[in-house]
């Protein structure tokens, strides 16, 4: 996003602290070179005075709910340093991300609008707010009875079991998240990594219904052009970029699917030796990306069948730890598989459900091998795969042509920088 300001002639500083610093410098170095306008400013966190380990500076390394609400209340703390950088530097605005509500507070009191980044959809957000609005879950009589989201396009069904606790109890993050909502509507509007032509009923819902201020923007990572840049997203990867493209090179176009859950999600062991059984019973090639924590999988490996590595060897690549995502993702040999499933297979029909039912923040294994089998299975050779592909396709296209000039993306930018210029920028 940061490149994406730089690329229309502003000057961009990105606030972040010690240990996040090394994984944008090299990246804010190449595009140095091709003269945009990018630095960093750090600000200390607190870990130790709210209680975290030292050096816990990303959500990935919170091992516990505990230590995830003191990783919160550490960004919390930032409030002061944050307003004593906003009073030296006086940006012409801030964009915060949506977890940061706090901000809002800062900025205002300097006379400075701020902008909230949402990193979901705008059907995630228009679910999520008429949830919070209309709390259908209270009036259904168990946790499994369907309910269909109000106010919402599409008749879309959920259960209790689906929804995360914060949402349907009163926990200490349900309070957190509130304040998140408030400040949002509080906000001078919402930047949405999407494209209008993904989910255009529900972009208009969200303005136009829901009342909210929003620019959508997306997808930011294509503009990445430089491939050393796709390459070194995010931390350091745990393969060659080289020996992963070289692999999917051997393979014919359409023909591997992407199994990964990102740097949030934990699984148990028994999970994941549900999802190995499954891909090597469903005989389709695979990546599947696995996250190291030895929280969750143990150093001996129990998740992997015996000789499960030797059997797939050829057919399947397992990358421990982080992955050069965009590359992966953009090559043709690769088929990607609550409320973003719904969209996902619902919706713009791209995709296959495995059957959760219950929303977890450590994912045991409630899916069972079967089911994951028949979902791979159906999204790779079934004859419903070519049409997926096909409607799949035609997006990626999409998302390309709104960010150019001219597209949805590239011109909702452009009224985004105007307003910002009526506001004094």
């Amino acid at each position: 996003m940061a490149k994406l300001f730089a690329s229309r002639g502003l000057k961009v500083s990105i606030i972040t602290t010690p240990v996040n610093a090394p994984v944008l410098c090299k990246s804010i170095e190449r595009n140095t070179l091709m003269g945009h306008k990018i630095d960093i400013l750090i600000i200390q966190f607190p870990c130790v005075e709210a209680g975290l380990p030292e050096v816990c500076e990303q959500l990935d390394l919170v091992t516990s709910p505990e230590m995830g609400i003191n990783f919160f209340k550490a960004t919390t703390m930032l409030v002061q340093p944050l307003e004593e950088l906003l009073k030296e530097y006086r940006p012409n605005c801030l964009v915060a991300d949506t977890f940061f509500p706090w901000s809002t507070g800062v900025a205002s009191k300097l006379g400075i609008p701020r902008i909230v980044f949402s990193g979901t959809c705008f059907f995630s957000s228009c679910a999520s707010q008429c949830m919070r609005l209309y709390q259908p879950y209270k009036k259904v009589s168990s946790e499994t009875d369907p309910f269909i989201i109000p106010n919402f396009p599409g008749q879309i069904k959920l259960t209790r079991k689906q929804l995360p606790d914060f949402v349907k109890e009163e926990t200490s993050f349900a309070e957190f998240y509130e304040q998140v909502k408030e400040a949002e509507l509080k906000s001078f509007g919402v930047l949405v990594n999407s494209f209008y032509e993904l989910e255009p009923t529900y972009a208009d819902h969200f303005r136009k219904v829901l009342g909210a201020k929003a620019w959508h923007i997306g997808p930011i990572f294509l503009c990445n052009s430089n491939i050393e840049d796709k390459a070194k997203r995010g931390k350091e990867a745990s393969i060659d970029e080289n020996q992963c493209l070289k692999w999917l090179d051997s393979k014919q176009h359409n023909s591997v699917v992407y199994i990964c859950f990102g740097s949030i999600a934990k699984f148990r062991a028994s999970q994941l030796l549900e999802i190995a059984m499954a891909l090597e019973d469903s005989g389709q090639q695979f990546i599947w990306v696995v996250r190291k924590n030895k929280n969750d999988v143990r150093d001996n490996e129990v998740w992997l069948p015996e000789g499960f590595e030797e059997r797939i060897e050829g057919k399947g690549l397992i990358i421990r730890g982080w992955a050069p995502q965009v590359l992966i993702l953009e090559h043709e040999a690769v088929e990607e598989q609550f409320y973003n499933e719904k969209l996902v297979t619902q919706v713009l029909g791209i995709g296959v459900a495995v059957g959760a039912q219950q929303w977890a923040r450590v994912v045991d294994d409630s899916v069972k091998k079967e089911a994951i089998r028949k979902a791979v299975t159906h999204l790779m050779a079934s004859e419903e795969a070519e049409e997926m592909r096909f409607r799949a396709k035609k997006l990626g296209e999409m998302a390309r042509k709104a960010i150019e000039v001219g597209g949805s993306s590239h011109s909702d930018f452009n009224c985004l920088i105007e307003e910002l210029r009526g506001e004094g920028m």
